[in-house]
C-alpha cells in the first residue's frame, strides 16, 4: 500500500490514543475486542471511543474483520504507518511528508523533511507484500508462533537495518546517515546520486571495481556479509569526494554475521554480482577478486556489537528464519528501491499470487520500540516544496 497522510491533520489526540490502544491490544489478539480498546484507551467514560473508531475505520487505519466471533478491529499497515510518523513528529525528526521516490518489493521510499527543512528519506518496511507471501502460504513457519506477523517482521527488519547502518556509519563505512527509527520505519539521510544499475560507462571502471571489492572485504573483516551487494544497492554519488568515495551502499536488513553457516556462499554471491555487472554493463573483466577463505579475516566484531545494541539473538533468529525460508523457494527476500524493479542475482523473480495491498493481522510483540508514548503534539502540515529527484527515480 502507498503511504497516504491526508487524514493525519484531521486526527485528534483521542484518535491517536485509540489507535495506540488498538496496537497495544494486538499484542495478544488477532482481532482486538472493542471493549478492550475502550479499556486501554482510558478516555473518560469511554464516551468518545465509538466516534474515534469510526474515524479511524473511515481512514482505513483500523479494519473490522468479517465473520468474526466478536466485535473487534485489527490494526492495518496504514494505521501502523500513522503511529510511526506520529512518533517521528513527537521526536521532531519529521515535520512534513513529501512524494514517494521509490517502491521496492518489501519497502516504500518517501522524502520527508524536519522542522529545519532538512530533506531525508523515510523507508517503510512492508514484508509480506510480495516475495514473502508464498512462505506464509506454503510453509507457514509462523503457525506455531502466535505472536509473530508480517508487521512484526517488518519492525524487526527496520530495527535490524537501523542497527547495522548505525554501526557501519560510526565506523566510517560509506552508508547513509541513520537518523531515527520507529516500528517498521527508518529515517536516513538523502543520498545525492543514482543507482549503479544506470551506469552504461565509467571513466575508470577498474578503480570503481577495486573500491567495491575492497568494501566487501572490509565489511567481512568487520564481521558482516551484506548478502545483497549488487548494482541495485550501490548508489553512485553525483559529486564523488575522492576515488575511494564514489558510492554509498544501501539496504542492510539481510546482513549476516561472518560466523553464519552460509557466510562463504553469501560472500561469493556478493562478489559474483559485482563481477557480472561490470562484465555485462561496462565490458570490464578482472581475474582479481576476493576469496572468502583467503581475504575474510576478522579484525572487528560489528556483528556482536549490533546484538549488544539491542537487536537480540532471538530477533536475529526470527528474521533470518523468514529470509532462509524465502531463499529456499528461489526468491529474493530483499527489496530494491526502484520503481517497478524486481531483481535477483541468482535467477529471475517469479510472480507471486495475491494482491499487493492485502493486509495481515497484526500480532506484534509489545517490546521496546513498538509503543511510543511521547507527547501528543500534532503533525505539522506546512506546504512541502518539490524535493530534488535523483536520476534513480525520475
Amino acid at each position: 500500500m502507498k503511504l497516504n497522510t491526508a487524514a493525519m491533520r484531521y486526527l485528534s489526540n483521542d484518535d491517536f490514543r485509540v489507535l495506540t490502544a488498538t496496537e497495544m491490544g494486538s499484542k495478544n489478539h488477532e482481532i482486538v475486542p472493542t471493549t478492550l480498546i475502550v479499556q486501554i484507551a482510558g478516555l473518560r467514560g469511554g464516551a468518545g471511543v465509538g466516534n474515534c473508531i469510526s474515524e479511524l475505520a473511515k481512514a482505513n487505519l483500523i479494519a473490522r474483520v468479517k465473520n468474526a466471533k466478536y466485535d473487534g478491529y485489527r490494526l492495518t499497515y496504514g494505521g501502523y504507518d500513522y503511529l510511526a510518523i506520529k512518533a517521528f513528529s513527537n521526536r521532531r525528526t519529521v515535520y512534513s511528508v513529501g512524494n514517494q521516490i521509490g517502491v521496492g518489493k518489501e519497502s516504500d521510499i518517501v522524502v520527508v523533511a524536519n522542522e529545519k527543512g532538512r530533506k531525508c528519506v523515510l523507508k517503510i518496511h512492508r514484508l509480506g507484500r510480495i516475495s514473502f507471501r508464498s512462505v506464509k502460504n506454503n510453509r507457514d513457519y509462523l503457525r506455531n508462533r502466535q505472536s509473530a506477523s508480517w508487521m512484526y517482521l517488518s519492525r524487526l527488519a527496520a530495527q535490524k537495518e537501523f542497527a547495522f547502518m548505525k554501526a557501519l556509519y560510526e565506523n566510517g563505512f560509506p552508508v547513509p546517515e541513520p537518523i531515527d527509527y520507529s516500528r517498521h520505519c527508518i529515517i536516513m539521510s538523502l543520498i545525492p546520486g543514482f543507482p549503479m544499475r544506470q551506469l552504461s560507462s565509467h571513466e575508470d571502471p577498474s578503480a570503481l571495481y577495486s573500491s567495491l571489492m575492497s568494501f566487501i572485504v572490509r565489511l567481512a573483516n568487520h564481521g558482516l556479509i551484506h548478502c545483497d551487494f549488487n548494482e541495485f544497492n550501490v548508489m553512485i554519488l553525483d559529486e564523488p569526494k575522492s576515488e575511494d568515495e564514489q558510492f554509498v551502499v544501501i539496504d542492510f536488513p539481510q546482513c549476516v554475521s561472518l560466523d553464519h553457516v552460509d557466510a562463504e556462499r553469501y560472500f561469493k554471491r556478493d562478489v559474483d554480482c559485482i563481477r557480472r555487472f561490470f562484465e555485462k554493463k561496462l565490458g570490464y573483466v578482472s581475474e582479481d577478486y576476493p576469496i572468502f577463505q583467503r581475504d575474510a579475516k576478522r579484525v572487528a566484531s560489528l556483528d556482536i556489537d549490533v546484538q549488544a545494541s539491542g537487536f537480540s539473538k532471538k530477533m536475529v533468529k526470527e528474521f533470518e528464519k523468514a529470509i532462509s525460508e524465502s531463499r529456499e523457494k528461489g526468491e529474493d527476500a530483499t527489496d530494491h528501491e526502484e520503481i517497478g524493479e524486481e531483481h535477483n542475482c541468482d535467477e529471475e523473480d517469479e510472480e507471486e499470487g495475491g494482491e499487493e495491498g492485502d493486509e495481515e493481522d497484526y500480532k506484534g510483540e509489545n517490546e521496546e520500540g513498538i509503543i511510543d508514548r511521547d507527547d501528543d503534539r500534532r503533525l505539522g502540515t506546512r506546504d512541502y516544496e518539490e524535493p530534488p529527484v535523483t536520476t534513480a527515480v525520475q
